[in-house]
């Protein structure tokens, strides 16, 4: 059984009770937030791109656990600057780690943080993660827009589970991540990226109410578990 559990925005830990990762560890900041980083115990962390919404607490979660940080070459390289045990990746890659394998895609979007004056340290392109965990498939879009290759990782990767962002603004929101939906061709879909903030607000009733019939669709509180028999 693979349990996943929702932490807020768009972090998501994924347990099959030998391992368990986490991605995109916002949670400092997180105004939506019920877990503290001190209190996560992971083996792996999985950044789809370097914006402080993603990244959040990778650092300090990292170095606590001893845990790896997977992610795209240049933000690698950037917690790796910060003592943080790393295995770089790049889109179109695959590798197999002790917890699954784990695939990186497109997606459009932008990576970066700014410092105290603005300027902005420039951490490589971002990407989604296709996760293989306990003989599950599931698809973290990661901060993307809308785009047909989506079709392509449904073919690649017939999809246990997709997680998908609704909030518009700076992602997709409901009508393009439905599209995504049809293009994905997953079995469940998760809404995430949505209703942190005022500018993301929307209503996962609204996505999930129109999904297709053959598509079953779940939306998690923060804090709640959905297991994948």
């Amino acid at each position: 059984m693979l349990n996943i559990t929702f932490l807020g925005h768009s972090c998501f830990t994924l347990d099959d009770d030998k391992h368990k990762v986490i991605i995109d560890p916002f949670l400092s900041g997180n105004p939506l937030a019920q877990v503290k980083p001190e209190d996560v115990k992971v083996n792996a962390i999985l950044l789809t791109h370097g914006h402080g919404d993603h990244l959040g607490d990778a650092i300090e979660i990292a170095k606590a656990n001893n845990a790896t940080i997977v992610a795209p070459f240049e933000l690698a390289m950037h917690c790796q600057a910060q003592d943080c045990i790393v295995h770089p990746m790049h889109i179109g890659g695959s590798h197999d780690f002790e917890f699954g394998r784990v695939t990186l895609t497109i997606a459009h979007h932008g990576s970066g943080l700014p410092d105290d004056k603005g300027n902005i340290a420039y951490l490589g392109n971002p990407c989604g993660f296709v996760l293989r965990m306990d003989n599950k498939s599931v698809y973290h879009a990661g901060d993307t827009g809308l785009f047909y290759d989506m079709k392509l990782i449904g073919e690649l990767y017939p999809l246990d589970l997709a997680l998908l962002p609704i909030g518009s603004n700076f992602t997709m929101g409901i009508m393009e991540a439905l599209k995504a939906v049809e293009l994905l061709s997953p079995k469940m879909v998760i809404p995430m990226h949505y209703n942190t903030f005022d500018v993301i607000e929307q209503n996962p009733q609204d996505f999930v109410s129109r999904l297709p019939g053959a598509v079953e669709g779940k939306i998690l509180e923060v804090g709640q578990s959905h297991e994948l028999p």
